[in-house]
């Protein structure tokens, strides 16, 4: 849990740093490293979703491969 908070501290100076120094500006700064990592939490699910669906898929194909029968020639 201390790693996942630490990066998510280290997310958020890294988009304020950023947004700071393209905008001068500390209010945008700060409400782009409140407002992305919102955000992107929400596009990680997403992208987890699909790659999830994806991967349910490709085993179902996987298993329906296998269970054919074969011909016996």
């Amino acid at each position: 849990m201390k790693k996942t908070f630490s990066f998510g501290v280290l997310h958020m100076a890294v988009a304020f740093t950023v947004a700071y120094l393209m905008t001068g500006s500390l209010l945008v700064g700060g409400a782009i490293a409140l407002v992305e990592p919102m955000i992107n939490t929400i596009a990680y699910f997403f992208h987890e979703k699909f790659w999830e669906s994806k991967s349910r898929r490709q085993n179902a194909d996987a298993l329906a491969m296998h269970l054919q029968p074969t011909t016996g020639h």
